[in-house]
């Protein structure tokens, strides 16, 4: 199966409203390095960079989740953690390398398995590669007060001009695009370098 932008972008809902709740400022990491560097290659590999722009890795989307499940979805981190070493560990058996070795066409071939519930070993395959891919589409596309998003990146992507204090008429005119306003809607001074 191909991945595309239009097919993840398609079945993205942003940031949840539990996530709203939850202090998106930690300094708390819950993945070690060698997780985070998996979780690097599967993400880049649902949302590459290409001619559209910056990928899901350029965005940050790994420090949205790294962040979630040091915080909000810290229920979560031992079965997440688990999935990821569960694809490392199938990546390893088919392709004799851990998924962040391997060349896009083998890292493609292993997240298409994953996908489709046919990755020996991953019985929960499917659910795996769905949270996972919730969670780059929320670091990608929600706001960057949470920790992903850097520079805005998956706003410019799709064009969201982000959150307005106001809007007046020059703001609703569909003919001509609005200018992007980089802010965080938790104000100029929340969320990480832009």
């Amino acid at each position: 199966m191909a991945f595309s932008r239009r097919t993840l972008i398609a079945s993205a809902a942003l940031v949840p409203v539990a996530a709203l709740k939850s202090s998106g400022q930690r300094s708390e990491h819950a993945l070690t390095p060698a997780q985070l560097r998996t979780l690097e290659a599967f993400i880049d590999r649902l949302i590459p960079r290409d001619e559209n722009g910056p990928g899901a890795v350029d965005a940050g989307a790994q420090n949205y989740i790294d962040r979630q499940l040091a915080g909000y979805l810290r229920d979560e981190k031992d079965m997440f953690i688990a999935g990821l070493e569960a694809v490392d560990a199938y990546a390893r058996r088919v392709h004799g390398a851990p998924l962040a070795d391997l060349v896009d066409e083998q890292r493609d071939a292993v997240l298409t398995a994953i996908e489709a519930n046919r990755a020996e070993g991953l019985t929960t395959g499917r659910a795996f590669f769905n949270r996972a891919r919730r969670l780059t589409l929320e670091g990608m596309f929600g706001d960057p007060y949470y920790g992903g998003n850097k520079n805005f990146a998956g706003w410019d992507l799709i064009k969201y001009p982000g959150p307005r204090p106001a809007a007046g008429p020059e703001h609703q005119k569909m003919s001509t695009p609005d200018t992007p306003y980089h802010r965080s809607a938790f104000g100029p001074d929340s969320g990480h370098d832009h």
